[in-house]
């Protein structure tokens, strides 16, 4: 059973729903070091977009820090679906950064559209490798304070 068919608009999933419904280590990987890194709490939000098949629509987990989005996750079974914007200001230092990252992230990079915001990037976040990648591309996109 799909996520949004588990949890529709109106019985929003607690936290553990979540986790247990991913049911993957490098959710609470994430989790852990945005919460230790930027001190931010996951907040749940409901989204009917219906883009790409329907793999957007129902409950994401979104994280923010001074009102700006460092990511919002989408749960999968096993794995999850990771929306980043790189800002405009951002992009040359990600350019620089793409030689030390995974090819798939690579060509994600190569491959999304620029806007007059930036760049929208859709990571599948299926292993560890594509997961350090996620966590180097928020430090970019904002520097914690230490």
């Amino acid at each position: 059973m799909q996520w949004s068919e588990l949890f529709d608009k109106e019985r929003e999933p607690d936290q553990n729903q979540v986790r247990e419904f991913v049911s993957s280590v490098l959710w609470d990987g994430l989790d852990g070091f945005l919460r230790q890194t930027y001190n931010v709490k996951p907040k749940l939000a409901y989204s009917g977009c219906k883009m790409d098949n329907g793999e957007w629509k129902g409950w994401n987990v979104k994280y923010k820090k001074n009102g700006r989005s460092l990511c919002t996750l989408y749960p999968k079974r096993g794995y999850f679906l990771l929306l980043m914007i790189v800002g405009k200001n951002e992009l040359e230092e990600v350019e620089k950064h793409m030689q030390s990252c995974t090819v798939y992230t690579q060509n994600l990079f190569l491959s999304s559209a620029l806007g007059s915001y930036g760049k929208s990037l859709a990571f599948e976040v299926r292993d560890d490798d594509v997961l350090e990648d996620v966590k180097n591309l928020i430090l970019i996109r904002m520097k914690p304070k230490v």
